[in-house]
């Protein structure tokens, strides 16, 4: 039988002198779970971050009070590239502000493709990511493993398998039928408006816009209901605060319904 994800490395850093004194020893832990082999020589896995009691840990787009998390693969070898599926995360309230993500554990599925599907892929991941609870903390993690073989991981397959399932539901399952984009420039950027075509998730809708572009710093979006359509302004503004050309289908819309439901739309039909 073929070992896999040999030699886990995994490394905790706090970003205060003496901060560990005041925290959980086991504040979060991350480990690489093997998953299978997929077309083309793909191999899922995931990372499993395991987070102390009643602590949370961010989404892909934490919110105006939360911290981004953000990875650096490049020390690996024979990658080509890394797709992370991200499940549907929760809303927080902190201080009057919303914010996306986690509590507890995260199970983040990982699509890895190997620049040559006859070698095993040398994985070295450097994280950043925050953690909150009465406080919030940005931490550091590294980790590291070679893939032989990922057909193995029936042991920890199904908590994969159990994630991608947990992934917001796309829009055309959730009936959304059309999003028409209007894009206004405002002083330091653009202002976007989306009216989506989709039936309600409930009586308090929560809206969240991304775009292609990671150096654009989204404002939280202001959504109004009206029958069928949903609407979401939301400001856009660049590093150089000034407006730009925005890839209307690189605008990325998910919407939380208050019945626990998350749909996720991708670009613009209009």
């Amino acid at each position: 039988m073929h070992r896999v994800f040999l030699s886990i490395l995994t490394c905790l850093f706090l970003p205060v002198a003496g901060a560990a004194q005041d925290l959980p020893a086991n504040l979060v832990r991350v480990e690489l779970l093997p998953g299978w082999r997929m077309a083309e020589g793909k191999q899922m896995a995931a990372l499993h971050l395991t987070l102390a009691r009643g602590w949370k840990t961010y989404w892909r787009s934490p919110g105006d009070a939360g911290i981004p998390p953000a990875f650096d693969w490049s020390g690996s070898r024979n990658l080509k590239s890394v797709r992370l599926h991200w499940p549907r995360p929760e809303l927080f309230d902190l201080n009057g502000m919303t914010t996306v993500g986690y509590h507890d554990e995260l199970v983040l599925p990982v699509e890895v493709t190997p620049a040559d599907a006859a070698r095993p892929v040398e994985l070295r991941a450097e994280m950043a990511i925050g953690v909150c609870k009465d406080v919030c903390v940005p931490v550091s993690l590294r980790l590291a493993g070679t893939a032989e073989d990922l057909s193995q991981g029936a042991d920890t397959a199904s908590a994969i398998r159990t994630a991608l399932l947990r992934q917001p539901e796309a829009a055309k399952a959730a009936g959304v039928r059309g999003v028409r984009c209007t894009v206004d420039p405002i002083k330091d950027g653009l202002r976007l408006t989306a009216a989506i075509d989709m039936p309600p998730l409930g009586s308090d809708e929560f809206t969240v816009v991304e775009t292609a572009n990671a150096g654009v710093w989204v404002a939280e979006a202001v959504s109004r209901r009206s029958a069928g359509t949903l609407t979401a302004t939301a400001d856009l503004v660049p590093q150089d605060a000034q407006p730009f050309a925005l890839n209307r289908q690189g605008v990325r819309i998910t919407v939380f319904g208050d019945s626990g439901r998350v749909v996720e739309i991708n670009g613009c039909t209009g």
